[in-house]
């Protein structure tokens, strides 16, 4: 797969992002917005590819304006009266949905949309995508169900091809149940009543929705994964409708150039040799292009696009017996922001694709080689231009059912103490099922080095299992079982959080059989006046009156992190990206209009911790 799939959006002239004069829709609210808001387009609403690692021609954008009821929680049946517009994929608490309204654990929320299919073929199927809807959520299409899914951030479809009529009007409408912080299941950071680090709700559609061709036998998933010391690829497809003697076939590419290519039988996993290819860093994010064919006696019945990289994340000790975090066998200190994904106009999603890149492109600019995507998940392309760019990921598990069980971010501390939740076995379920299927959707990008399981005592249950089964299920990942949470002796990484300054766990302690890292720190704050959520009463976790200030101390804190990585410090997380709600402790404000801190003095800052040697 090409770049320009990704980018080419990006070289679309302004005006085509004009805002239609469309009197069902406007933005609502009185908050601020970013730049991105007068560009979004109802009847072109992220129209951009959504799934960069398995490509297929023949789709269709069902982003723009549906209807919207919200019922009583008890209503089952589809509404036969709708209360006007909603702008998907934004939540309808979101000022870009054009509704702003809360739904809560009373009440569902219904869409409903009459489409026309672009293209009918009765030897085809019709997939039906959600890239993530939060959070129970059924589908009818011409008033029957197709479906069910539970699972706030991870995409899910079904195939509906014989609920379909004649013709190519269809009818598609979706309930959500979305119970917030008053239920056990994974919601991140989103409250009933937000307040401090806890924000605005999100409920319902708030990534693509779209439709798919596919043949009766197609390809449904894809997983590769990079072994950088045994220069292969092992490589496996998930084939729907297949037959006895179907084949798959894949190709290794470097443009035309073919590298590697092996068929081996439906259902087999392929291992292809690719010696001699560059190996993916930050400083040199090399992607590699796959094609996948099934084959029938011979004849292409499907073909798809995907890409891959070689990289390996592993610890090993350093000369003085202290583990290390490993690029490619080599030590490479990783420094990142913590990166909260929200939006004052969209919430949980950026108003165009030119928004969701913008971020990253920043945090590139600045000097950062890491990314810690804190607490929620991103759409599919978020995570290619973090691949495309050169950023590690940390990625975290969404909390949920948080509650009854102590906070100690100290190791070391004496033992007796409730450190795991117990959590009812419905709620363990939810987290268990959803955890998976993040990690499978993820699973391909190789930006993504750490797992995060676990954050600051959040739900925290079973820490031992839950790592051990990570760690398992991905060997070719490191896993931080428990960020700045409760410590249960478990996992690659150990991992406290202090502010405002830099710290880290005893290497005489701790360091023989853990990577040592400082999960967060910092969260110096600024607010600045007209770009703030609220008026007053913001807050970081040290405030200041001017950039001169925050510049001075956060020159202070990089002093006193780059001195702890000779003794054993290997990763730094700083609070955060971007301001979000009534926290005003970002680099950048909520809005994205300002940046704090000049990136190219914020790069030179940062260039000196990678320059800190290690024996």
């Amino acid at each position: 797969m090409t770049r320009n799939l990704i980018f080419g959006s990006l070289l679309l002239i302004s005006s085509q992002f004009a805002v239609a004069q469309d009197v069902n829709w406007k933005p609502v609210g009185d908050k601020i917005m970013s730049p991105w808001a007068e560009k979004v387009n109802p009847k072109e609403t992220l129209q951009e590819y959504p799934r960069p690692q398995l490509v297929r021609k023949g789709w269709q954008n069902l982003n723009g304006l549906w209807q919207y009821a919200i019922t009583s929680k008890t209503e089952q049946n589809i509404p036969s009266n709708f209360q006007g517009k909603i702008l998907v994929p934004f939540a309808v608490e979101s000022a870009l949905s054009g509704v702003g309204k809360t739904v809560g654990k009373d009440q569902a929320l219904w869409y409903k949309n009459t489409i026309k299919l672009e293209a009918v073929n009765s030897k085809e199927d019709v997939l039906l995508h959600f890239g993530a809807v939060d959070w129970q959520c059924d589908v009818y299409v011409n008033g029957q169900q197709v479906g069910s899914h539970q699972g706030g951030f991870d995409p899910f479809y079904f195939n509906i091809s014989k609920y379909l009529k004649k013709g190519k009007t269809q009818e598609i409408a979706i309930r959500v149940w979305d119970p917030t912080d008053e239920g056990p299941q994974p919601r991140g950071k989103q409250v009933k009543n937000p307040e401090g680090i806890w924000y605005t709700p999100v409920t319902g559609i708030w990534q693509t929705v779209w439709l798919e061709n596919v043949p009766k036998t197609y390809i449904a998933h894809t997983k590769q994964t990079p072994d950088v010391d045994k220069k292969s690829l092992t490589f496996y497809a998930q084939v729907e409708g297949s037959q006895s003697g179907d084949q798959v076939k894949v190709l290794a590419l470097d443009g035309d150039k073919v590298l590697a290519e092996q068929t081996v039988t439906a259902g087999s996993e392929a291992n292809l040799s690719v010696p001699g290819v560059e190996l993916w860093s930050p400083s040199n994010p090399k992607l590699y292009d796959l094609r996948v064919s099934v084959l029938r006696k011979g004849r292409v019945i499907d073909e798809t696009t995907s890409y891959f990289a070689m990289r390996k994340i592993s610890m090993a000790k350093d000369g003085k017996g202290i583990q290390r975090l490993m690029l490619n066998n080599e030590f490479v200190f990783q420094y990142g922001p913590l990166d909260q994904g929200w939006w004052p106009d969209g919430l949980y999603t950026a108003p165009t694709d030119e928004a969701l890149l913008f971020d990253i492109v920043k945090t590139k600019e600045m000097g950062f080689n890491m990314i810690r995507k804190h607490i929620k998940v991103e759409p599919a392309r978020w995570y290619r231009y973090c691949d495309s760019l050169g950023l590690l990921v940390w990625q975290d598990m969404p909390s949920g059912d948080l509650g009854g069980n102590r906070w100690d971010n100290h190791p070391g501390q004496l033992s007796g103490y409730n450190l795991d939740k117990e959590r009812s076995a419905e709620s363990e379920a939810y987290h268990k099922k959803e955890w998976k299927a993040i990690m499978d959707a993820l699973h391909n990008f190789p930006s993504i080095v750490v797992w995060v399981p676990f954050n600051e005592a959040w739900g925290q249950f079973k820490t031992k299992e839950i790592t051990e089964w990570t760690i398992q299920y991905d060997p070719s990942r490191l896993v931080n079982s428990a960020s700045g949470g409760n410590f249960l002796k478990t996992g690659h990484i150990l991992d406290i959080h202090n502010y405002p300054d830099p710290s880290m766990p005893d290497p005489a302690l701790f360091g023989e059989k853990q990577v040592l890292v400082l999960g967060e720190f910092g969260g110096l704050g600024l607010p600045i006046e007209g770009h703030t959520w609220q008026e007053k009463n913001n807050w970081g976790y040290q405030s200041f009156k001017n950039k001169e200030e925050l510049l001075k101390r956060y020159t202070k804190l990089i002093e006193d992190l780059k001195r702890l990585i000779p003794l054993g410090l290997s990763a730094g997380v700083y609070t955060q990206t971007t301001d979000v709600e009534v926290e005003t402790n970002g680099m950048m404000t909520y809005d994205r209009e300002v940046i704090k801190i000049p990136e190219t003095q914020l790069n030179q800052l940062h260039q000196t911790l990678y320059q800190q040697s290690i024996q």
